[in-house]
């Protein structure tokens, strides 16, 4: 469970620091951003069940990249004071998606 909790804080940490790295994200405040890495955490669980294991190995990263872009740019229809482009969404993608390899759980990825 702390594991869990531990990992929520630090997606929230991570989002706020993409956002400021990259031009056209913006979150209103750390608020905002525990809403939005909810809704993200939801979102991406929901994206897991659609497409499973099945996915293979080779196409999980390409898959998971669209998926954090869709999953970014949907939450920012969703929550207010979470703004993000689509181009500012393939770039924040990237970098969650670089930090996310050295993260040290395997499961429970945020938004791939």
């Amino acid at each position: 469970m702390i594991r869990h909790i531990v990992r929520f804080i630090v997606s929230v940490i991570v989002l706020m620091i993409v956002a400021a790295l990259v031009p056209g994200f913006r979150i209103s405040g750390f608020g905002t951003a525990i809403i939005a890495a909810l809704f993200i955490a939801l979102l991406g669980w929901l994206m897991e069940m659609l497409f499973g294991e099945r996915i293979s190995p080779y196409g999980r990263g390409i898959v998971g990249f669209i998926s954090t872009v869709v999953v970014l740019y949907i939450t920012s229809m969703i929550v207010n004071g979470f703004e993000i482009g689509v181009f500012s969404a393939i770039v924040a993608a990237l970098i969650i998606g670089i930090v996310d390899l050295f993260s040290p759980t395997i499961k429970d990825r945020v938004g791939s």
